[in-house]
């Protein structure tokens, strides 16, 4: 091993390379990593330097394909739990949105450039966040989010509650431009006794069935004796939505931990049937609807996982909450459904998938997704998962801390094989140490065409001059990647 000395801000950092591991492994040398638009090999020293951080070599993860990196914000924030989506009526247009505030940027160029949209937070609320953006069947790109002027108490959210409430907003033109006036799905004066809306996760029906272009969104409440899973839908675009539905037979607790419902997700089938899940005390459970979220079936415990929320070293919060997918190819009631989470059942926390064959009926025993050692005591956390709707693949984005469970970097994984193993790849070789900071409660990934975007919070620090203190914040980052040959 050699050892490579960087010099930064006045700074000399002494930082390990497998210097001869990059001298036998040429491929390394000819790939190139874009940040912020300009193209960086492994032979410059900035990328050199994030790679020694992460001591990226030694794993000998590749890059993914024609990888790019962009910052969205110009200076870091509390910027994180961010959404990501591609307009399947254009492939070149994306929306990304991030808290805090809620806050979108889009791109009409495939993510090689960004400009960040005006006009999207709400004014007449202090805090807004917990944002998901979708493209509906029209082209629109849609914005969730709840907004509220102050927590309760921490974790029991309905203890105290101000006014607060999950709110849309449109763009008629794919992201440039929004509408002044926000939708409210649920809304709640400050009253005593008032629930709070937590988590809100947008789904768009781009089907070829009798229910495209509904919107569907669902979420949690929190009470001050329990926690529901409750549901709405809109038939006319997001103008109006639909008095809430409770998708559980049994409530959860009331704290914003185990034992909660949390973590709503969907998709639509190519027909139209609706899949929906979320996390309870003992795992993931479905429910489903074949009538454009009128009724559900009865709600259904489908995979057995661990803990939803566990405590990770450096960081403020973690959990696994799960996302399905589905293949659409085939007939109208489309391929294979996939489901994707993290638990610690290994020891330490791994990113694994389930699918089904058989329209959610049964599913597959869990494959682990990142391909570090078993029980090497490194963790793999805040996965999110896409399907792509043209080539089927399975994609996958998480924090990866797989060489000294400090240091985290941000894997891209990848199946062509159903879901039966995963390629790993380093989507951002640059690592951060988690010092704190809620770094959110998920990443963000879409697919389309065989092209993969994915959006991240990265950790950086702010040190003045003559102060020992530390000041940790984070920045969105944005990056792609393409498959095609």
């Amino acid at each position: 091993m050699s050892v490579c000395r960087y010099v930064t801000a006045g700074r000399r950092k002494n930082l390990e390379v497998l210097g001869k591991y990059a001298e036998n492994s040429p491929h390394l040398l000819q790939v190139g990593f874009t940040i912020g638009g300009s193209l960086l090999d492994m032979k410059s020293p900035a990328l050199l330097l994030a790679l020694c951080v992460g001591s990226v070599l030694a794993q000998q993860l590749p890059p993914p394909p024609k990888a790019h990196l962009v910052d969205i914000t110009p200076k870091p924030g509390f910027f994180n739990e961010p959404t990501i989506a591609v307009n399947a009526k254009d492939a070149l247009q994306l929306a990304v949105a991030w808290q805090v505030n809620a806050s979108v940027a889009y791109s009409s160029d495939g993510g090689q450039s960004w400009t960040i949209a005006a006009g999207t937070a709400p004014k007449d609320y202090r805090i807004s966040g917990d944002v998901s953006i979708a493209f509906d069947a029209a082209g629109h790109a849609i914005l969730c989010y709840i907004a509220f002027d102050k927590l309760g108490t921490t974790n029991y959210w309905a203890q105290g509650a101000t006014r607060n409430g999950i709110f849309i907003r449109r763009s008629l033109d794919g992201g440039p431009t929004w509408e002044a006036n926000a939708v409210p799905v649920i809304a709640h004066d400050s009253t005593p006794g008032i629930p709070f809306e937590d988590k809100p996760w947008l789904v768009a029906d781009t089907s070829t069935g009798a229910t495209s272009g509904n919107l569907y969104i669902g979420w949690t409440q929190f009470t001050l004796s329990a926690s529901d899973l409750l549901f709405s839908r809109s038939t006319d675009d997001g103008k109006t939505w639909s008095a809430p539905i409770k998708l559980n037979t049994m409530s959860g607790l009331p704290r914003d931990d185990n034992g909660a419902l949390e973590g709503f997700h969907g998709v639509v089938a190519p027909g139209g049937t609706l899949y929906t899940i979320w996390d309870d005390r003992d795992g993931i459970m479905m429910a489903v609807s074949h009538d454009g979220g009128r009724t559900f079936s009865k709600d259904q415990r489908i995979i057995a996982a661990g803990p939803a929320y566990f405590g990770i070293t450096g960081v403020f919060r973690s959990n696994g909450f799960p996302q399905i997918g589905i293949d659409p190819r085939g007939n109208s009631r489309g391929g294979r459904l996939y489901v994707a989470w993290s638990d610690y059942n290994n020891g330490d926390v791994d990113v694994f998938v389930a699918s089904s064959s058989d329209h959610g009926h049964t599913w597959s025993a869990p494959v682990r997704v990142n391909n570090d050692p078993l029980h090497n005591g490194k963790d793999q956390f805040f996965q999110w998962m896409a399907v792509d709707p043209v080539s089927g693949a399975v994609n996958l984005v998480f924090y990866d801390r797989r060489t000294d469970n400090k240091q985290a970097t941000v894997t891209l994984a990848r199946s062509t094989d159903d879901g039966k193993s995963f390629a790993n790849y380093t989507f951002d070789p640059q690592s951060f140490e988690a010092d704190g900071d809620f770094l959110g409660d998920y990443l963000a990934i879409t697919a389309y065409g065989n092209k993969v975007y994915a959006a991240w919070a990265h950790q950086v620090s702010d040190e003045s001059k003559g102060e020992r203190t530390r000041k940790t914040r984070t920045i969105l980052r944005v990056g792609s990647a393409d498959f095609n040959p």
